[in-house]
């Protein structure tokens, strides 16, 4: 996925990172100055940075809230969600990329786990207590086709 890319990092904007630490401020702009319009909780979650400006970074969430975040808070260890936007399904976890291969787990939305090996198509998700692979339309955290090594 070629595209843009951030005038401060050299990296492509946008693109999927994940959060450093359990306790993340989201401020309404990007200096110490403006307020902070909410916290994350949770290390390991994906956002989407969608702008730099010098040491910060503008990034959304898997519900589409926005704000600026301190560039050293966020990790460029990819993880994603399981289908965020489908409360109460439940998406297969396959033993091979392929919905032939036997199902290892069935995984509830929202379910956190980290990625890699994608081919556009399927991706390896895992995270203690699973290990598989799974639909990459399914996941928040990776662009559609997007492929990871």
């Amino acid at each position: 996925m070629a595209g843009p890319v951030g005038r401060t990092s050299g990296l492509q904007v946008p693109r999927f990172v994940s959060l450093k630490a359990d306790k993340v401020n989201v401020r309404s702009g990007p200096t110490r100055d403006h307020g902070v319009a909410w916290v994350f909780t949770r290390a390991g979650l994906p956002v989407e940075i969608t702008a730099e400006f010098e040491t910060w970074r503008r990034i959304r969430d898997a519900d589409g809230a926005e704000g600026w975040v301190y560039h050293s808070m966020l990790s460029g260890r990819r993880t994603a969600l399981v289908n965020p936007w489908k409360a109460g399904e439940e998406i297969s976890l396959y033993a091979e990329p392929s919905t032939g291969s036997p199902v290892r787990a069935r995984l509830e939305a929202g379910v956190l786990g980290k990625v890699e090996h994608c081919d556009g198509k399927w991706c390896r998700f895992f995270e203690n207590g699973f290990d598989g692979f799974i639909e990459q339309e399914r996941l928040w955290g990776v662009y559609p086709g997007e492929k990871l090594e």
